[in-house]
């Protein structure tokens, strides 16, 4: 079972800049948090104050959402606070929680990325795909419709294949279990928004975004990640794609510099906020002509779409 090869950052980086690259901040992390929640109060009282806004507030929202996400991504790694369980509390509370058995995973990810090993080949496998299959894939994420198959799949799976005669009542009770945390916590805010005269507004600006914006910009961040990417790829420095991001994608698309994915793949400690940075030296020094990037989201998306 080969791993991936790695590489040495010593190899690319002086000894002054390293350490600067590798440095785990005691408040950048806490202040990405922060910042993505206050963009999402602020969206949120956007739709709420005037609900002609609401598209762009889903947009706005699920790209936060998103943004939570990769936080909760650097915590698995160990770099969003040099406190790692002040990290993984953070994450597991104010990330959208689950940081330890999506550190299990992930990490396998790293240690085997392109292998055929790697627990997320399956979503690089499938492509190029036609236009048509990226349309419907686009159409379920904006419709609910991958939200719901990943959240309620298991249990609609079970209900259609239970025995003859087999009550329905454990097994709602044992989905309503395993979906406790979900569902406290939802409930508390649909009952905090309801006391306050707006039963609707949890619905509009916290589930709407998640079970839409949300699942269509993870959809592009791992297509531009690692599709077309070589299955057992032997260069350690095109196991994943840096795709270039400007402001409005960045808002919108790849928040807190997710786009720079090759060289977290190289670097997998360097806190994400230093990415940019740790690209800066590589382009100084002539390496990123050999990485696997690409000029942006949508030319991604032209390259593994066919007719």
């Amino acid at each position: 079972m080969p791993v991936a090869a790695r590489i040495n950052p010593r190899d690319y980086f002086s000894a002054e800049d390293w350490p600067r690259l590798s440095t785990r901040s005691s408040w950048k992390g806490l202040a990405l948090v922060a910042h993505a929640w206050v963009v999402i109060a602020l969206a949120s009282v956007m739709a709420i104050r005037w609900p002609i806004t609401l598209p762009l507030a889903v947009m706005v929202i699920g790209a936060r959402q998103l943004g939570l996400a990769i936080l909760l991504h650097d915590a698995a790694h160990g770099a969003l606070h040099p406190n790692a369980q002040l990290a993984d509390w953070i994450a597991e509370w104010l990330c959208l929680g689950g940081v330890a058995p999506y550190r299990a995973y992930h990490l396998q990810h790293h240690k085997f990325a392109q292998q055929a090993e790697d627990p997320d080949l399956a979503l690089s496998a499938p492509f190029p795909i036609s236009r048509a299959s990226l349309r419907r894939k686009i159409v379920r994420d904006l419709t609910g419709q991958t939200w719901f198959k990943q959240k309620f799949g298991r249990f609609t799976a079970t209900l259609r294949t239970r025995k003859a005669g087999e009550r329905i009542f454990p097994i709602l009770l044992n989905e309503v279990y395993r979906q406790r945390r979900w569902l406290i916590v939802n409930g508390l805010a649909i009952a905090a928004f309801s006391a306050a005269g707006l039963w609707w507004a949890w619905f509009a600006v916290w589930l709407l975004p998640r079970a839409t914006w949300f699942q269509l910009v993870t959809r592009l961040r791992n297509i531009a990640e690692h599709a077309l990417v070589a299955k057992n790829e032997p260069d350690p420095l095109r196991h994943a794609r840096t795709t270039r991001a400007n402001w409005i994608e960045r808002a919108l698309i790849a928040p807190y510099y997710v786009n720079y994915h090759c060289e977290h793949h190289m670097f997998m400690h360097v806190p994400c906020w230093n990415l940019p940075r740790a690209r800066q030296i590589l382009q100084r020094e002539g390496v990123t002509a050999r990485m696997e990037s690409a000029p942006g989201y949508l030319s991604v998306l032209g390259a593994v779409t066919a007719a």
